[in-house]
């Protein structure tokens, strides 16, 4: 039997982590009356903690410092490449003369 991801939605994740922040709850106390794991709602509480206005993107939404660290390595890559092409008409060209 297949079994389907849920998915839920950022308000409530941050309802879910006010629970523990904000009532007392235990992660998984509050994960009990949801019906979520407890470790899920730990999970959601350190992101909601470690990037407070961009937690909860959502798939492929990548926070400012993410996508720098893409378009550095995507650069990298490219000049790589060009880097390689260029040794390799050189040494073309450097065999073709003699």
């Amino acid at each position: 039997m297949k079994r389907t991801r849920r998915h839920h939605s950022p308000e409530f994740k941050r309802e879910a982590v006010a629970l523990v922040v904000e009532h007392g709850y235990s992660c998984a106390a509050a994960g009990r009356s949801l019906g979520v794991s407890g470790v899920l709602i730990g999970r959601w509480k350190g992101e909601l903690e470690g990037y407070a206005a961009e937690a909860f993107r959502g798939y492929g939404k990548r926070t400012a410092e993410q996508q720098r660290i893409h378009e550095l390595e995507s650069e990298n890559r490219r000049l790589r490449m060009e880097r390689d092409i260029l040794k390799k008409a050189t040494a073309f060209f450097a065999k073709e003369s003699t």
